[in-house]
């Protein structure tokens, strides 16, 4: 088990960082940064400045107020407690940084540890043989399966997760020796996105998910899309088929017929309280190509958003863009 005490860093280096930023080019900042790897929604990167070496932040510019922030830093800390102590997952070390730009506006910075990029699920998946890579799945969806588990022994908090490879590293791999070994330990990396909910009351401010949406697309996603997304991360069975079908976009294709297979042995075994219809590959192509679709048209919907404020409005473009994704 990695030790847990809480990640800190000097205020004034992500100050320093945050006041020379170019979030179009971050590796051309002041204090350049190194892109570890795109999100749908954010960006994870390594700055290169004394005092924060080995250190993966995700910078959220998303925040109104003091107030609103201090919210999402309250839930975002007892999402990792609940994850780490009543679930059981594995964390890397993390911390929590916050200070306000130049126009008065609170940002937060989740800071953790550096894990190596090829530990990482999505890196993995491209040295293992197939039939490692059914195990290190089938060893994901016994760790999914510890969250609803929780959720099934009391009633009063209800925990939720995205269950991606790309949020999970495997600890100890070691790439040189592409291999699983004979213990297979997962450390889950996704904890700024606080998914649970209390009294069936949700803690994370879904309207956040929306403060980097183009304005002109912000009303047509909350109408159509903003509750859908939010839900599907309570059902197993969706979280499930999202792991599954993003072997799709890893360029992994013929993984998904085998990976069926073994998400089928899942929720017909360790999940069968459920009482799951089994999924199909057929199922799970349309899935992925219904939701490669939403977000491909949403990413360059914002990329025509900064754009139009950038450029033509001469205003300060705050988020850091994901490069074109390849589906």
């Amino acid at each position: 088990m990695s030790d847990q005490r809480s990640l800190e860093v000097n205020p004034d280096l992500l100050l320093a960082f945050e006041r020379g930023l170019d979030p179009h080019r971050p590796e051309r900042s002041k204090i350049p940064a190194r892109i570890l790897g795109y999100g749908e929604i954010s960006t994870v990167f390594e700055i290169l400045a004394p005092g924060l070496e080995g250190l993966a932040c995700k910078r959220l510019p998303i925040f109104r107020s003091v107030e609103e922030l201090a919210r999402y830093r309250a839930a975002y800390l007892e999402y990792s407690r609940l994850l780490q102590e009543e679930v059981g997952l594995r964390l890397p070390r993390h911390g929590f940084a916050s200070l306000r730009d130049d126009a008065g506006y609170p940002i937060c910075y989740i800071i953790q540890e550096k894990l190596p990029p090829q530990s990482i699920g999505n890196r993995a998946i491209q040295q293992l043989s197939p039939g490692e890579v059914c195990r290190l799945v089938e060893k994901t969806l016994h760790e999914i399966g510890k969250v609803w588990s929780f959720d099934r022994r009391q009633r009063e908090i209800q925990v939720a997760l995205d269950g991606q490879i790309s949020n999970w590293s495997i600890a100890g791999f070691d790439p040189q020796r592409p291999s699983l070994g004979d213990e297979v330990a997962l450390v889950y990396m996704d904890t700024s996105t606080p998914l649970f909910r209390v009294g069936g009351r949700e803690q994370l401010n879904p309207e956040l998910f929306l403060r980097s949406a183009p304005s002109f697309l912000a009303w047509v996603l909350r109408l159509l899309y903003l509750k859908e997304v939010v839900n599907r991360y309570y059902n197993l069975r969706l979280v499930v088929m999202d792991l599954i079908a993003n072997m799709y976009k890893e360029q992994r294709a013929d993984l998904v017929p085998p990976l069926v297979e073994v998400a089928n042995r899942f929720l017909a075994d360790e999940a069968a309280y459920l009482e799951a219809k089994p999924l199909t590959v057929d199922e799970v192509r349309a899935y992925y190509r219904e939701d490669a679709t939403i977000w491909s048209a949403y990413q360059a919907a914002r990329r025509l958003d900064r754009f139009l404020r950038a450029r033509l409005l001469r205003r300060r473009y705050p988020y850091i863009l994901p490069e074109r994704i390849r589906r």
